[in-house]
């Protein structure tokens, strides 16, 4: 199995005596895209802070493509982009020489990839215009170009998709989904949780400091995906059959219609398929018989007991 790019094992931040970040532990590997969610003050800012060395923990240990923050931050943080909101960059000059300004501080190699990392975001044909030309989105690809400069295992990005409209949301989504596909761990802060449903295949959320939940998004909705939605033609009959299907096992449970006029009934798989069977024995035709699964949303604020993100 691959060795993470980013683990964070047992972090803590106290600030006299508040405790920010208490006992914080993840990994992200390569190709992943990370989602990293949590209310207002839960502490993922303090956090990105720790990872990328702005401020150091007061326990815990950062280790980023081998290298561990606390005893080898230079090494760890050549490993390492970040783009913190909206990008900073003089819009009276070209992308290519914003570019340049930066690469320039970070040596001959960086300067010798502003070409690639200018096509990996698809600036190629713009790049030699002047910044203020650029429409946010694309801003937003040099900011990235930016943070791609010296190569790195590790894209941080906090709250990438703010003031972006939703055609530039998508494309910042497929983009960077295209990035993880070439082995790019790209790990973001976000606020919009449909959109980091979309985006992200992993997440850890976080509550009083402390990570709650974390694990592969499908993983994490898919048990809670009980409820079963039933299309019929023969509603009040299939009401029946599914409530004789599951009294026959020993379940109390009530079947509900929806506002859409489906039938709700919680059951397991094997009991699904006894259901369908029982169905059409009885003359009900089966339409469709879908698992509800949860929003990202809806587990957020369940997990969170409703704070606001």
């Amino acid at each position: 199995m691959a060795q993470p790019v980013l683990s964070v094992r047992s972090l803590e931040k106290r600030v006299r005596n508040r405790t920010l970040v208490k006992d914080v532990s993840f990994d992200v590997y390569p190709g992943q895209v990370f989602g990293f969610l949590g209310p207002n003050g839960a502490g993922k800012t303090t956090t990105i802070r720790m990872i990328v060395g702005l401020i150091r923990p007061t326990a815990g240990e950062i280790t980023i493509g081998g290298y561990k923050v606390r005893t080898d931050p230079l090494r760890a943080m050549q490993e390492v982009g970040c783009i913190v909101e909206n990008p900073d960059m003089y819009p009276y000059l070209s992308g290519r020489e914003n570019l340049l300004q930066l690469a320039r501080m970070q040596g001959v190699e960086a300067v010798h990839r502003i070409d690639e990392v200018a096509k990996l975001v698809h600036l190629e044909d713009r790049l030699d215009d002047k910044v203020r030309t650029y429409s946010l989105g694309m801003r937003q690809r040099l900011g990235i170009a930016q943070a791609l400069l010296n190569n790195p295992k590790l894209l941080i990005l906090d709250e990438p998709t703010n003031g972006l409209d939703p055609a530039g949301i998508r494309e910042l989504r497929t983009f960077l989904q295209a990035l993880a596909k070439d082995g790019l761990a790209v790990f973001i802060s976000s606020h919009l949780l449909s959109e980091i449903e979309l985006l992200c295949d992993h997440v850890a959320i976080i509550r009083d400091g402390s990570v709650i939940k974390t694990g592969a998004i499908d993983t994490l909705l898919a048990g809670t995906a009980d409820d079963v939605s039933w299309r019929v033609d023969k509603p009040d009959a299939a009401r029946r059959v599914l409530e004789d299907v599951l009294r026959s096992h020993g379940i109390v449970a009530e079947v509900t219609e929806s506002t859409k006029g489906s039938l709700i009934c919680r059951m397991t798989d094997d009991l699904v398929a006894e259901a369908v069977s029982n169905l059409e024995a009885h003359g009900c035709k089966v339409f469709e018989a879908a698992r509800r699964r949860i929003s990202l949303e809806d587990f957020f604020l369940q997990t969170t007991s409703g704070a606001a993100v």
